[in-house]
This record gives C-alpha cells, structure tokens and sequence, in this order.
C-alpha cells in the first residue's frame, strides 16, 4: 500500500495506517528536526509532538497524496516556535534557522550555506540535504512555485559567489 493509501485510510480514522505514516516518515522528520534544533532531546521532542498534532489534526488533511509535505510543515512550524522560544528565554542564539552539520561535511560549504539568509537556507536544505522537490517546498513552506524557485536561484548564485564558480548542477 502507498504512503497516499496510508494517508487516506488514516484520514477515515484508521489508526494502525496513522501509526505506519508516522513510523514512515520519522527519520526524516528527526533530520530536519536535529538541523534546527541542534541537539537530539530536542529533535525527539519535536518529533513527537509533530506527531502528535499531525494525529490530532488528519482529519484535516485535504490531500493524503502530500501527507509528507503537511508534517514536514507542522515540524517546522513547531521547530521555529521553539527556537524563538528559546530566544526570548535568553538560551538561544538569534537565528532560528542555523542548521547543524555533520562532522564530515565540507567546512566551506558549511560556512556558505550557514551564511545565506534563512528563508534562501531553508530552500537549500530542504532541496539539497532533505530531496524535497521544488513543488514540495512550495506546499511546506506555503509560498508559490515561482518564488521557491527564484530563491533557490539566489542561493545558488550566492553560494557560487562565496566557493568560487566551480562546477555546479542544480535542478
């Protein structure tokens, strides 16, 4: 059974197919989670909750075939509310949308892409590092088709800008 099968019969109500979505999809949303949160208690909590409020609110989902485009949104409206949380606590730095990298990752690119502005950074991440496509990204971040694609053409220019030209491929 697909993901939108999935989707569908959990929107009817059908619990053990919410609980497959959810398992599905849950390493995904602690990646993203860990990027923005920077550290694992924190990306398991958000986790959780995401879940949560997805349970609480399937039977609002409109289009079961973009169930994963709609958590990904509620987890990062739940990860921004939590970082400017933090940020009026005084505990956290100012730019919610900072992403962690793994130890491995290139330090030049860590520090271009860390260097974008964020509403270009989340574009990159989610495209790059996540495989969200560009009509994805739309829906999750609920802006038009044109304008994600404008901002990742920014991006790019800017990254090529800071690394050097280089060889680049982007779709």
């Amino acid at each position: 059974m697909s993901m939108t099968e999935w989707a569908a019969k959990a929107r009817r109500g059908d619990d053990d197919a919410f609980a497959r979505l959810a398992d599905s999809c849950k390493e995904r949303l602690y990646r993203i989670a860990f990027a923005y949160l920077r550290n694992e208690p924190d990306a398991l909590e958000a986790v959780q909750e995401t879940v949560c409020r997805a349970y609480m609110k399937i039977g609002k989902l409109k289009e079961p075939e973009y169930f994963l485009t709609w958590i990904t949104r509620i987890l990062l409206n739940y990860c921004a509310d939590e970082r400017k949380r933090r940020i009026r606590a005084g505990n956290e730095l100012a730019d919610y949308d900072a992403v962690v990298w793994d130890q491995g990752a290139d330090p030049d690119l860590q520090a271009a892409i860390t260097g974008l502005e964020p509403k270009y950074r989340r574009i990159v991440v989610l495209m790059y590092f996540e495989g969200y496509t560009l009509t994805e990204i739309a829906r999750i971040l609920e802006i038009p088709d044109g304008t994600v694609k404008t901002r990742l053409h920014k991006a790019l220019s800017e990254l090529r800008r800071h690394l050097g030209e280089g060889e680049w491929t982007h779709a």
